[in-house]
């Protein structure tokens, strides 16, 4: 018993030894599983051989595995902040000479889909812009049952074998003692991680890059990360991965105007989303698959079964196979973004696994997580994730049933219901496994292919333009430097000089370590163009936000133009002033303020216009809001533009002149209007650094 002092009042250190025989000392023990028995691997799955797939008998591996997955009731554990879209996949060309799965083959036909985004460190209530890999899972609802590609913006992962998966995220996650940092991977556990795993050093590389702070859910890239099989009807395999091509192009924000849109609006991405489809702004991707033959498995540098390695685009192009748009927002965030239950496993004849180690784990987690986040094993019955072809089976009861099967019969083989529901052939759509030869011993080993960690993150470093590579540099410092431990500093150093010397060199500058001991920088000067955001061609305007700062006496014929030609480039346009209700311009022409100084903020749009007018003007460079509010659209690099005497708050804002190739235009004629929108259809102008 606990015992209490005279007041009544529960003793403290009576209640500190109480607690004594249940606090942990782990220093200096050897591993056990939770039933004291003595682990002699941590770092590898059982498998039948070293690249074959993982073996059910792992009792280790599913222990592990399981507490993990039980860890949190009833968030996600990871990915747990999340925004969702349905919509519909069509195919461009039938597919049938690599797979049989019928939504690859009639172009005729709209599959209907929901995706849902996600961050994965932080918790429901975390921000949306923090850096971090975003979730990208498509729930296809064919006519032979759900399909989920539950991917990443990100093609690589951290890890190689998915045994490792707790130790990530339990390094990534608010250290225990004092649950924090939230949604942060700036800390001591997640660098001790990355510096005592170097299977990590290639995702490091996509992680402190423009990539993991999206300027929008509709503007970044999706992939599969890992390798599956396509069968045809056959029995052909090809190995296959899968991708998602934004039609819009892949942006980002810059790190400043990530960390402030966390402050000013947390809900970033989810409302860009939302408003896109609500306009009728449709986020559309196309879907490409990387196709490798059986034959040509063994015909790499790489392995391709490592979920540590992309497939470069220039030696395995990506095949363009079809599009997805999202055109309608859920009706109940609950029911249908929250409660939706993706899983791997969920496959259509046509689409098989590969032994990559790390989706041989998943294909056990994902329904070991459902089972606790959604109460039971009906999470199928759930409206959002109910096939939208039949379903017929022997399973019974559990939590949240909502089937009635009548009859007394629930069992296979039977007569007295004239053994139904009866497995389906092949020829019948039945799902069939594709029948690899597997030989091998039961080993707790990665296959030697797997060893090469620093090759791929070196060709991703090539393959930044300077821009970009400055980016890299400052994510480290910032980064590195919020952790405090000085050792596991030098050891980030020490890692990344194997990938670039200059590199690692930087990063010690930049936190105070010591330049790097080694020398042994993997030796390539190989690219791959593909990699890079700054060279992807995609430029366009549409769907991008422009504040407009107007206020009385604005110039209407100036605005009028203006807005004119925002509309006819897809552009979305906001009034910001310095008070809501309606401004009048010069002429009299009335128009309704949509946001102020207070309730918005430059880092919520894309550009900033100027309207002109001298009464406006003055107005506006009365207020330091309006000054501040181009300043900074400024210096995130962003369009600007401005009427005849709006030129005046950018002088002000210490802009010194117009330069379009800078993107600061003038406004005064249709011509310039053009100018305007090429400026913004560019992102960012680099240029001013």
């Amino acid at each position: 018993m606990v015992s209490e002092n005279e007041s009544g009042k529960i003793n403290e250190h009576s209640k500190n030894r109480q607690l004594d025989q249940y606090r942990a000392d782990d220093n200096g023990k050897k591993m056990t599983t939770n039933q004291g028995l003595r682990i002699s691997e941590d770092e590898h799955s059982l498998k039948a051989g070293t690249r074959g797939p993982t073996l059910m008998e792992d009792f280790h591996f599913r222990e592990k595995m399981t507490h993990f997955d039980h860890e949190r009731i009833p968030e996600r554990i990871v990915h747990a902040r999340g925004s969702g879209a349905h919509g519909y996949f069509q195919v461009y060309e039938p597919m049938t000479e690599f797979t049989k799965a019928k939504f690859l083959q009639d172009p005729s036909v709209k599959t209907p889909v929901f995706v849902r985004y996600s961050t994965v460190a932080g918790s429901r209530g975390s921000a949306d812009s923090v850096r971090d890999v975003r979730g990208f899972s498509t729930k296809f609802y064919t006519e032979e049952g759900n399909y989920d590609l539950v991917g990443n913006n990100i093609p690589v992962f951290f890890i190689q074998d998915a045994i490792k998966f707790p130790d990530l995220i339990h390094a990534v996650k608010p250290e225990p003692h004092n649950e924090i940092p939230q949604a942060a991977s700036a800390h001591d556990t997640f660098w001790d991680f990355v510096a005592n795993n170097e299977e990590t050093a290639h995702m490091i590389m996509w992680h402190l890059s423009d990539r993991a702070i999206p300027r929008s859910l509709r503007m970044m890239e999706g992939f599969g990360v890992h390798t599956f099989r396509f069968v045809n009807e056959e029995g052909v395999s090809h190995f296959v991965k899968f991708h998602w091509k934004p039609v819009l192009g892949v942006k980002s924000l810059v790190w400043d105007e990530a960390q402030k849109i966390a402050g000013k609006n947390p809900d970033f991405h989810r409302q860009d989303l939302w408003e896109a489809i609500d306009t009728d702004n449709y986020p559309e991707f196309e879907f490409g698959v990387q196709l490798i033959k059986e034959e040509d498995e063994f015909n790499f540098d790489f392995d391709i079964l490592d979920p540590t390695k992309l497939w470069p685009e220039e030696q395995v192009p990506v095949k363009i196979i079809g599009k997805m748009v999202l055109n309608q927002n859920p009706d109940n965030f609950f029911a249908e973004t929250e409660q939706i239950a993706f899983h791997p496993g969920h496959v259509v004849p046509g689409i098989d696994f590969s032994n990559d180690p790390l989706l041989q784990g998943r294909l056990f987690s994902y329904t070991d997580t459902q089972l606790s986040r959604l109460g039971g094993p009906n999470f199928h019955e759930l409206p959002i994730n109910r096939p939208v072809c039949p379903f017929h089976n022997n399973q019974r009861d559990g939590m949240h049933r909502m089937t009635i099967n009548p009859g007394p019969v629930s069992y296979h083989k039977n007569s007295l219901a004239g053994n139904s529901p009866v497995p389906a052939s092949e020829a019948e759509g039945g799902y069939a496994h594709y029948q690899e030869k597997v030989d091998g011993r039961k080993v707790r080993q990665r296959s030697e292919s797997f060893k090469d960690h620093y090759s791929q993150a070196k060709l991703f470093w090539n393959s930044m333009t300077e821009v970009e590579k400055e980016h890299i540099i400052a994510a480290f410092h910032f980064e590195v430097g919020k952790v405090k431990s000085k050792d596991v500093q030098q050891q980030v150093v020490e890692m990344f000089s194997n990938v670039d010397l200059e590199l690692a060199e930087a990063i010690a500058k930049g936190v105070g370590a010591n330049p790097p001991s080694n020398k042994n920088e993997v030796e390539t000067e190989l690219t791959s163009p593909a990699l890079s955001q700054e060279l992807m061609k995609v430029k366009t305007a549409a769907t991008r936000k422009v504040a407009i700062l107007a206020a009385d006496g604005f110039n209407g014929t100036e605005v009028n133009q203006v807005l004119e030609s925002f509309k006819a480039a897809g552009i979305t346009a906001e009034i910001v002033s310095i008070n809501r209700g309606m401004i009048t311009s010069a002429t009299e022409q009335q128009v309704e303020v949509d946001q102020t100084f207070l309730t918005a903020d430059s880092v919520l749009y894309d550009a900033v216009y100027v309207a002109g007018g001298q009464e406006s003007v003055d107005a506006l460079k009365a207020t330091k809001n309006s000054i501040f509010f181009v300043n900074e659209a400024y210096n995130h690099f962003k369009a600007i533009g401005a009427g005849k005497e709006g030129a005046e708050i950018l002088t002000k804002a210490g802009i010194g002149s117009f330069d379009p190739n800078a993107g600061v235009v003038a406004i005064a004629d249709e011509k310039s209007g053009t100018a305007f929108i090429e400026a913004i259809a560019k992102h960012r102008h680099w240029i001013r650094a």
